[in-house]
């Protein structure tokens, strides 16, 4: 079975393979690596890794904590493998049939940011209605939320009253970005977390900055 682990490390030469050496020593296999941020001496890099059937998601803590100065921020079930280049391909697919695009983009999304989900709402009424989804968003939809429209990329807080039961009770992190205009947002989630980083939250703000371009209004 496949992990998603985020680790937070020393940023120096040798400590991401110290952490490969422990993760191989008991039966992981690491299938990538991704970098997610890096700044004052510290890196936070996302890897999947396969487990050998029978061994425990904890094992993986144990071991890449077993490297000094390491730290797990989360473990999750992943499915494939990281897919973080995939942004001018998913842009091209929709260009090309832009009558479609908003589709495409809301089911390709969670693949290229690693995230479990993701919707994208606009204005009904004096609510919100949801304008489509990827396969795997939950059918609970959101309700009187108080940041719409959205003028900027930011990260929510996944324990407001507006988050709906279900989702919190899942520990689901999220973060949204205006897709085009501040009242059609996308909204992604990540149930378990890990917790979305800045510059993964800016990431997706580019993302959906360029999207916005080739998708009718």
């Amino acid at each position: 079975m496949s992990f998603l682990i985020r680790v937070q490390l020393p940023d120096r030469p040798g400590t991401l393979g110290a952490v490969a050496t422990a993760l191989g020593e008991i039966g992981a296999d690491i299938l990538s690596v991704d970098v997610v941020e890096r700044g004052s001496g510290v890196a936070i890099d996302d890897l999947v890794v396969e487990l050998p059937s029978g061994r425990l998601p904890d094992t993986l803590i144990t071991a890449a904590e077993s490297v000094d100065g390491v730290e797990v921020d989360a473990v999750r079930p992943y499915a494939g493998i990281l897919d973080t280049h995939r942004e001018l391909e998913l842009v091209e697919e929709i260009a090309d049939e832009p009558q479609k695009g908003l589709e495409v983009f809301t089911e390709g999304v969670p693949k290229i940011i690693r995230a479990g989900w993701a919707v994208v709402v606009g204005p009904e009424g004096t609510g919100i209605n949801r304008l489509t989804s990827s396969s795997a968003a939950p059918e609970t939809r959101m309700a009187d939320v108080p940041w719409f429209p959205l003028e900027r990329a930011t990260v929510l807080d996944g324990e407001e009253e507006w988050v709906p039961e279900t989702w919190r009770e899942l520990g689901t992190e999220l973060a949204a970005t205006p897709l085009g205009k501040p009242d059609r947002v996308l909204v992604v989630g990540r149930p378990g977390g890990p917790m979305f980083r800045a510059a993964e939250v800016a990431r997706l703000a580019h993302l959906a900055g360029i999207v916005a371009v080739v998708l009718p209004d």
